[in-house]
């Protein structure tokens, strides 16, 4: 990939790159989709570079697409790192050097690169990782358990995170990140886990109620212990408009 970008580097935007902050929500864990190369023991956000004849809003389409196979996800622009050192000359040179490519070669690379920040919520079940090449490894990962990641890859993670719960208060969230069906205690269990905190389950119901973005089912969970729950659904028209106008309400 990096050999075929030097190669018509005259085709990409210089200095200018995306990173996304895919997050997706299974067992009870908010995990983050994260890359290992060969090259490198620390981790990597996905990213790539923006082409000369593309949005880079359409750019960052791109990158989700090749890492996930889903397409028509939320996705959203959240920051802009552009640091004077957050690119590592170091890191650079190895890089060139596992690939084999002349330091001379790969000027164009180790120069320094503004990254905007995208962070998606993706089904973690529908979402398949997609490696490019066999140098690579892409593994969902606990937002607790995050390894070291490259040069800022952690603060534009944090970054992410945090913005998500910010945005919690302005949006709905839950329609890319739980199953078709759900319980409520489900979905309160994914707000307290982008939150961090536990939420009082009355005034949960409440106020998620309230939003009128969930459709009652006539259907209950099965194969539990306990009383079996009412599964849910949202409302997708009225989940759309939600997020168009916002919300009104803090958690």
């Amino acid at each position: 990939m990096l050999k075929n970008v030097l190669d018509n580097k005259e085709d990409y935007q210089p200095s200018l790159s995306i990173d996304c902050v895919i997050f997706g929500f299974h067992d009870n864990q908010l995990k983050v989709l994260l890359i290992k190369t060969k090259h490198s023991h620390e981790w990597a956000l996905p990213g790539g570079f923006v082409p000369v004849d593309e949005d880079i809003d359409d750019a960052a389409v791109s990158v989700l697409y090749g890492r996930t196979g889903l397409k028509g996800i939320f996705l959203r622009q959240f920051a802009t790192f552009g640091a004077v050192k957050r690119n590592s000359i170091d890191f650079s040179n190895r890089v060139l050097n596992f690939y084999g490519i002349p330091l001379d070669e790969g000027k164009w690379y180790t120069n320094r690169f503004v990254t905007v920040g995208y962070y998606a919520l993706v089904d973690f079940l529908q979402a398949v990782p997609q490696p490019e090449g066999k140098n690579e490894i892409v593994e969902w990962i606990d937002h607790h358990a995050v390894p070291d990641l490259i040069l800022d890859h952690k603060k534009i993670l944090d970054k992410a995170l945090e913005t998500l719960r910010m945005e919690l208060n302005l949006m709905p969230v839950g329609y890319n990140l739980l199953p078709e069906k759900f319980t409520i205690p489900e979905l309160q269990k994914l707000y307290e886990t982008i939150l961090g905190r536990k939420l009082d389950r009355r005034n949960f119901l409440r106020k998620i109620t309230a939003i009128g973005i969930l459709t009652k089912l006539d259907e209950k969970k099965s194969n539990v212990a306990h009383k079996a729950p009412n599964l849910y659904s949202f409302d997708k028209e009225k989940y759309e408009e939600v997020v168009r106008n916002g919300l009104t309400q803090g958690w």
